[in-house]
C-alpha cells in the first residue's frame, strides 16, 4: 500500500472515529456537540484548549468522559492561590535504598504526567505556578533536580477560567493566552437539553462508556493531520483573516477593528487557523480543507487573541461581534480587494 493510500485509509478511520466518539460521549453529555468537536480538533492538532464557562456545565465530566472514550490517562488539578510549581510537576523525596542503606533522591511525578490534564481555574494561582504548567505545555517535558522527564504523548491540557470571577486573582498574560490553540466557550443548555440533563442525572442508571480510539494511536493521527495537503489560497485566506484583526495594519481594513481593538492576533493565529481547518476537514471525511473549514475554526482561534479597548467595553462590543465583521469583510479571493478599490 502506497503512502497516499495509507493516508486515505487513516482519514477514513478518523472520520468514522469522530462519529463514534460523539455517539459515545452523548451517553453522558447532553448537547455541547460543538464543544466536543472543538476539543477533538485541538487534540488531533496537538494543541491545547482554554475553556470558559460558568460552574455546573459539566466541563469536568465532559473532559473525563472524553479521556475514557479515547483510553487516555486523565488528571485534574485544582488551581488555588497556594499551589506551588512542584505540586504540578512533581518533587524529589529522600529515600533509603534497602540494599545499600544509602539515602538517595527519587523523583515522584506530579499530576502533569498524564495524557489529558484539566487545569481547573488556572487564573486563581500565582504566575510562577502558571508558568510551570505553560512551560510543560510548550516543551512537553518537565525538568526537576537537573533531570529532564518527557511527557508521554498525547499530551493535552485543558485549562478553565470562570467568567464570574472576571479573570480571577492572577489573570493570564496575553503571551500565555496565545499558547492555547482554542478558547472554547461552554454555554448554557437550552430548555429541552436541560430537561434531559436533569432526567439523566437524577436517575439510578449508570452509563458505561466504551473505548472508541486507543490513546497510543492518537499521535499517528496528529502526524496525519500535518500531512494533509492544503491549497495555497486557503492558507492565504487564513493569513488575511489573522491580519485583519490588527488595527491600522496592512491587512483587509475592517472599521470595527480600528475602532475597538487594542491589538490583534499574531502569526500563531494563522498557523492554528490552518491546522484547525485541516482537522475539521479530516473529522468530516474530507481530504483537504476549504475556506469554509477555516471559517469554522475562526472564533475559537481568534477570540482570545484579540484584545478590545475601552471603547469596545463601554459600548458592549465583544470579540464575537468583531470576528463576525471580519468574516463578512474579508473575501476568499485576494483580487476581490483590488476590484472594490
Amino acid at each position: 500500500m502506497s503512502q497516499s493510500e495509507t493516508n486515505l485509509a487513516q482519514l477514513e478511520q478518523l472520520a468514522e472515529g469522530h462519529t463514534r466518539i460523539l455517539s459515545e460521549v452523548r451517553k453522558v453529555i447532553v448537547g455541547q456537540d460543538q464543544v466536543i468537536d472543538e476539543l477533538l480538533m485541538a487534540l488531533f492538532a496537538n494543541g491545547h484548549c482554554l475553556l470558559v464557562g460558568v460552574p455546573g456545565l459539566a466541563k469536568t465530566l465532559l473532559i473525563s468522559s472524553l479521556a475514557k472514550v479515547l483510553d487516555l490517562k486523565f488528571s485534574r488539578i485544582q488551581f488555588t492561590p497556594d499551589l506551588m510549581p512542584s505540586d504540578i510537576t512533581g518533587t524529589e523525596i529522600l529515600e533509603e535504598d534497602r540494599t545499600t542503606g544509602r539515602r538517595v533522591f527519587k523523583f515522584v511525578q506530579g499530576p502533569i504526567f498524564a495524557n489529558v490534564v484539566l487545569a481547573d481555574e488556572i487564573n486563581r494561582t500565582p504566575p510562577k505556578t502558571q508558568a510551570a504548567l505553560l512551560q510543560a505545555m510548550q516543551e512537553r517535558q518537565v525538568t526537576a533536580g537537573g533531570q529532564t522527564f518527557d511527557l508521554a504523548p498525547p499530551f493535552f491540557v485543558l485549562a478553565t477560567q470562570n467568567p464570574i470571577e472576571q479573570e480571577g486573582t492572577y489573570p493570564l498574560p496575553e503571551a500565555q493566552l496565545d499558547r492555547f490553540m482554542f478558547r472554547v466557550d461552554v454555554g448554557y443548555p437550552n430548555e429541552a437539553e436541560e430537561v434531559a440533563i436533569v432526567s439523566k442525572t437524577t436517575g439510578a442508571d449508570e452509563t458505561q462508556l466504551k473505548t472508541v480510539l486507543h490513546g497510543n494511536g492518537i499521535p499517528n493521527y496528529q502526524s496525519l493531520v500535518r500531512r494533509i495537503p492544503v491549497s495555497p489560497f486557503v492558507v492565504e485566506y487564513a493569513v488575511r483573516l489573522a491580519r485583519a484583526t490588527r488595527p491600522n495594519g496592512e491587512g483587509w481594513p475592517v472599521d470595527m477593528v480600528n475602532k475597538y481593538v487594542g491589538w490583534g492576533a499574531g502569526p500563531r493565529a494563522s498557523q492554528y487557523l490552518v491546522l484547525g481547518a485541516k482537522v475539521w476537514a479530516a473529522l468530516n471525511g474530507s481530504v483537504s480543507p476549504s475556506c469554509d473549514d477555516v471559517r469554522r475554526v475562526a472564533k475559537p482561534v481568534l477570540r482570545h487573541r484579540m484584545f478590545a479597548n475601552f471603547s469596545a467595553e463601554a459600548e458592549g462590543i465583544s470579540s464575537e461581534h468583531i470576528i463576525d465583521a471580519i468574516l463578512k469583510a474579508v473575501p476568499e479571493a485576494p483580487e476581490a480587494k483590488k476590484k472594490q478599490a
